[in-house]
């Protein structure tokens, strides 16, 4: 895509591709690489650009926009995500369109100010319904943060029923024929970069969605893969399906159990856990062995799940790669309302226990109890300790409040 490409009455794609990247932010493949999106709005007052590219596709970014206007008519200048995919040519675009004002979120501008290092640039805060007329056009302003960082936001072309997304609805997908009604199945890969990207903030989501289904979209002009112009309200209604909550628990809440074990003691104390949990109302307690579930089972599971125990022994003072899995893959999850505690069976320092809470607490998880060690075999008292463990975890989990812990 060396040329600028025409989506609407004056609207044109600046973007750039990245055909040949495997891997994305260190944890996401990108099997057909990606691209890095960004538009340009022709007015007969002027010029409007929609977001910049990675640094080192600058230059075909540069000569798509001087294949369509001079630097002297670019009067604004809209940024609705500063990752540095997205920011990385603003700087040099700063420094040619010297008259143009930036758009930013309120969040955005300390980070800005690092990102381009100049201490001259006009900068405007924008948040929802407010609005930019220009040229007969009117952008209105959406304030959606945290998606996936704290400053984004989105707008909305009027008059042309266009939402231009930032990051929601993108997908690391790259094809030349650009929309979505003229590249492959891309679904995989949307699915994949909600997982990724959005899945941590589901309730962030759901607000975005309440203030696009205020007005009517024709396209959806995101800043990964392809153009939205076909049936946007398929690919607005998979998210809202992704972000809502299941109801088919009747109120009730879940609890899962996951644990690994050696000799069966992390096992037994598991169980003990278990019926402790099962004999509170108003909760449903499940238990998994770590060493059968991949990935894609444990989001599932932890998605639905209120309350998250871990148990596992400690080997070579370390927790076993089964339970890292499960801790790693956490941080593509929404924690806010999840509680967790960790137990354990051990035969010499029993460190494992202690790591996994640590790791809970820095994921944000309200851990309220100390985690429950037990040296080897567990007694018959001490699995009922653990029974106990389970009761109070559960009383928690339906709301009984208690002084959190510090250790």
């Amino acid at each position: 895509m060396k040329q600028a490409i025409k989506i609407k009455n004056n609207l044109y794609y600046i973007g750039v591709s990245d055909a040949n990247i495997r891997t994305f932010d260190i944890i996401m493949k990108t099997a057909n690489g990606t691209t890095y999106n960004a538009y340009l709005l022709k007015t007969h007052e002027g010029v409007i650009i929609f977001d910049t590219v990675k640094e080192e596709f600058e230059e075909e970014f540069f000569a798509k926009i001087e294949s369509l206007c001079s630097y002297e008519e670019i009067k604004y200048i809209i940024m609705h995500h500063l990752e540095p995919d997205h920011s990385g040519a603003l700087p040099t675009l700063a420094s040619r369109a010297k008259s143009a004002k930036i758009f930013i979120s309120p969040m955005a501008r300390p980070m800005l100010k690092s990102i381009a290092k100049q201490e001259d640039l006009e900068l405007e805060n924008v948040w929802t319904n407010k609005e930019l007329h220009f040229g007969g056009k009117t952008i209105r302003f959406l304030s959606t943060p945290n998606l996936h960082w704290p400053e984004t936001m989105s707008s909305y072309l009027v008059e042309d029923k266009i939402l231009f997304s930032g990051d929601v609805f993108g997908s690391h997908y790259y094809d030349p024929r650009l929309f979505d009604d003229l590249v492959g199945d891309f679904d995989y890969a949307f699915k994949y970069y909600y997982d990724h990207i959005m899945r941590p903030f589901k309730s962030d989501v759901l607000n975005a969605l309440r203030l696009y289904e205020k007005a009517p979209i024709d396209i959806i002009c995101n800043l990964h893969g392809p153009i939205i112009r076909e049936n946007p309200q398929k690919y607005i209604d998979k998210y809202a399906k992704w972000s809502s909550r299941d109801d088919r628990l009747h109120g009730k809440k879940i609890i899962s159990i996951f644990y690994v074990t050696s000799y069966k003691n992390t096992k037994d104390m598991a169980h003990a856990i278990y019926d402790g949990v099962e004999s509170q109302t108003n909760l449903i307690a499940n238990i998994y062995d770590l060493t059968a579930l991949d990935e894609g089972n444990m989001l599932t599971i932890l998605e639905e799940s209120t309350g998250v125990l871990i148990g596992s022994p400690t080997i070579n003072g370390d927790v076993p790669k089964p339970v890292w899995d499960l801790l790693s893959c956490m941080m593509l999850l929404e924690k806010k309302g999840k509680v967790g505690g960790c137990f354990g069976s051990y035969g010499w320092s029993g460190e494992a226990v202690d790591m996994m809470n640590g790791r809970l607490k820095h994921l944000k998880f309200r851990v309220p109890l100390a985690p429950k060690k037990i040296k080897l075999i567990p007694t018959k008292e001490e699995l009922y300790e653990c029974f106990a463990f389970g009761v109070e975890f559960g009383e928690i989990v339906n709301g009984k409040m208690i002084e959190m812990t510090m250790e």
